[in-house]
């Protein structure tokens, strides 16, 4: 994907659109770490990763499942 480096107010910036967004799991007001390689390369990444809902109702079914006889004795 190709990119321009655009003037924004008094800076320069690059435009994220939604689909750039979308295929990155990011969103207005995540934090990025970025760090700039020997050679000029740039590296955007999320501080902290977000997890999607079907990893989670995975995990917590995988959690409900190998506990089930301790849940159903705390119930």
């Amino acid at each position: 994907m190709v990119k321009t480096i655009s003037k924004i107010g008094n800076s320069q910036g690059i435009i994220f659109d939604s689909v750039l967004l979308d295929m990155a799991h990011l969103k207005t007001g995540d934090q990025v770490n970025i760090t700039v390689h020997e050679g000029g390369t740039i590296t955007i990444t999320p501080l902290l990763p977000r997890i999607s809902r079907d990893d989670v109702s995975t995990i917590i079914g995988e959690v409900m499942d190998d506990f089930a006889a301790t849940m159903k004795n705390l119930a």
